[in-house]
């Protein structure tokens, strides 16, 4: 009866063994799971495992998920002093001291003309003298051109000129600083850190801070920390610029045997593999294959454009592997693209330790079945 007893208990504990080996529990894709998939004809699915020779075909490929920009614009050196332009203000003082002035009136010194709006024309009407053209000028310049025209009618008149920037000769800081708002062109060489410095400065808590130059109908886009490296693309302002400083919002995402499995943000201009790989933690020493950490990636259907250096497929399945010193290497030239996923597949040694457990299981119940 005992010998009978525990034959039926082996035979149920093995069972349950043969049923769990056919869907054994895992956290993670296996790398087989995926790249079968790939080798599969009607599948829409291109794989590539990565190496030395593969790299420079990638970094010729379409990017991905890209913010939209028209690049940067270079810096050029523009002119020392303010130049007037049309929509200013300028206030225009007459001083005289000629007996019977037509400027003044008896006792007089002075005919203050009060603030004028330098016209879409570029010009400023100016009494006993008409229009003269200001814009393009210096005030000093439009101070001399204005009392050069006065000099028929009053050869001793003399003309103070003040001038106060309008639409044309500011700019707007928009958002990311602490002072954000319209700030005067105080020269034209007045340029994009300098107009960051005056709202406040970028917030320390700022991740990785986006510089974003709106100028007319083009969008320019940078990351402050280039603008901090490289004084040649510290770009001079023009007037009507619109500034935006904001968080960096490309991610990637991470999943399977890694460290955490959650939205990485970007942190830095560019992001290899290898980056990525030590942002999420690492490997979990316990479940990844080492030889199977992969990037998916979706590429856009115009990179299977003919004409267009691109993929195979839309979808890119990227194998990295970190035991051989190419892929090491390799990984550290793969750049991340925003949206992508880091997949750390799960070693095909944590299923035999899952049957080990599965077994061992089978045999505890062997023998207690055997003391019964």
């Amino acid at each position: 009866m005992t010998r009978l007893r525990t034959t039926l208990w082996a035979s149920l504990s093995l069972a349950a063994f043969a049923a769990g080996c056919s869907n054994l529990p895992q956290g993670a894709a296996l790398r087989t799971d995926i790249t079968k998939d790939a080798h599969t004809l009607e599948n829409d699915l291109a794989f590539y495992q990565v190496n030395r020779a593969l790299l420079p075909a990638i970094e010729a490929w379409p990017p991905v998920n890209s913010e939209f920009s028209n690049g940067w614009p270079k810096s050029d050196q523009g002119s020392l002093g303010q130049v007037i332009a049309p929509g200013d203000r300028v206030t225009v003082s007459i001083w005289d001291n000629q007996e019977n002035s037509l400027l003044l009136s008896d006792g007089q010194r002075v005919a203050p003309l009060g603030e004028m709006a330098v016209s879409p024309s570029g010009r400023v009407f100016i009494p006993y003298v008409g229009d003269i053209r200001i814009a393009g000028m210096g005030p000093e310049r439009a101070r001399s051109a204005i009392q050069s025209q006065l000099l028929e009618i009053s050869p001793s008149a003399q003309v103070q000129l003040t001038m106060a920037a309008g639409r044309q000769n500011t700019v707007d800081l928009v958002a990311g600083v602490s002072s954000p708002g319209n700030y005067p062109l105080p020269d034209n060489n007045f340029s994009v850190l300098a107009l960051i410095s005056q709202g406040g400065g970028v917030p320390p808590t700022l991740r990785n801070p986006r510089v974003k130059l709106q100028r007319g109908n083009s969008t320019y886009v940078t990351s402050i920390e280039r603008l901090y490296k490289d004084p040649q693309i510290d770009t001079v302002l023009s007037g009507g610029d619109k500034v935006i400083v904001q968080e960096d919002k490309r991610f990637f995402l991470s999943l399977g045997a890694a460290g955490k499995e959650e939205i990485v943000y970007f942190d830095r201009e560019n992001i290899t593999a290898l980056e990525a790989i030590s942002m999420i933690g690492g490997l979990s020493d316990s479940r990844a294959d080492p030889e199977g950490v992969l990037v998916l990636r979706e590429y856009p259907r115009s990179a299977l454009s003919a004409g267009v250096r691109g993929p195979q497929k839309q979808r890119v399945v990227f194998a990295i592997d970190m035991t051989s010193a190419d892929g090491l290497f390799s990984a550290r030239n793969l750049y991340i693209q925003p949206g992508d996923v880091v997949l750390a597949t799960e070693s095909p040694v944590t299923r035999v330790q899952t049957v080990v457990q599965l077994i061992g299981s089978g045999f505890g119940l062997i023998n207690t079945a055997n003391r019964l």
